[in-house]
């Protein structure tokens, strides 16, 4: 296996990867179930066209998930990284914009979660810093559900660097934090915008508040002291999602 291929589980992951056209499938690892599953649920289309496939049981799957407690369900794939998108070409594109940048976020699970809620309330992508960014996570692919196949995901190598040029480039930039006095749900959310979350142990980065513009927070009860940040970004990205179909 050459370093830029690398495992992933899952049936949503795996048959997500395999209708990307981008995405390129080096070898299928499947039961003889997952295959029947795989033809029937998609007859239109022969995803297997062309990839290599091996047959194997249950039992020898379970290798590619020794000690991450996930499940494979029948299906491994090792595939090829994805080419790196570039942000500075991508804002060009489309206009009022909303990006999710993620400062110190490392949990695999967490961010699969949000890549996930993200491609469902339309979030237009997400910035990462490359060293942080679980890029052939096994977890982060299975909790994507198949989702990362199709969110733009931008790999940087600093974030400060960045939040300035897209501010530059008329972004406002928004940073959630417990402490803010102004809850997210009263900003208007037009224009393009940065939504900028810390990690759950440490927030967000000092040196990172003089490139935010206003900082906000989601309103809770206030016997409960925080929200998983996956739980805190589905709610953001539901409403900003609300917000702009009704704008539009």
């Amino acid at each position: 296996m050459s370093n830029s291929n690398f495992y992933i589980v899952g049936k949503h992951s795996v048959i997500e990867a395999l209708k990307n056209p981008n995405r390129k499938v080096i070898k299928l690892f499947l039961t003889e179930e997952s295959k029947k599953t795989i033809h029937r649920e998609n007859n239109k289309v022969n995803l297997l066209k062309d990839i290599k496939v091996y047959f194997k049981t249950k039992k020898e799957l379970d290798k590619y998930c020794k000690n991450e407690n996930i499940l494979h369900q029948g299906y491994v794939a090792e595939i090829e990284k994805l080419e790196d998108l570039n942000l500075k070409e991508f804002i060009k594109i489309k206009k009022h914009k909303t990006l999710l940048c993620l400062q110190g976020v490392t949990d695999p699970r967490n961010i699969g979660s949000i890549i996930r809620s993200a491609l469902a309330f339309k979030i237009d992508g997400i910035i990462v810093k490359e060293r942080h960014y679980p890029e052939t996570s096994k977890a982060m692919y299975k909790a994507s559900s198949g989702s990362i196949e199709y969110m733009n995901i931008f790999k940087v190598s600093n974030i400060n660097t960045t939040l300035k040029f897209l501010r530059e480039k008329n972004f406002w930039v928004y940073g959630f934090d417990s402490h803010a006095n102004k809850d997210f749900s009263e900003v208007e959310w037009k224009g393009d915008n940065v939504l900028l979350f810390g990690s759950e142990g440490f927030g967000l980065n000092e040196k990172t508040e003089k490139y935010i513009d206003y900082f906000v927070k989601i309103k809770i009860n206030k016997d409960l002291e925080s929200l998983n940040i996956s739980n805190s970004a589905s709610i953001v990205f539901f409403h900003i999602n609300k917000v702009k179909k009704n704008v539009d």
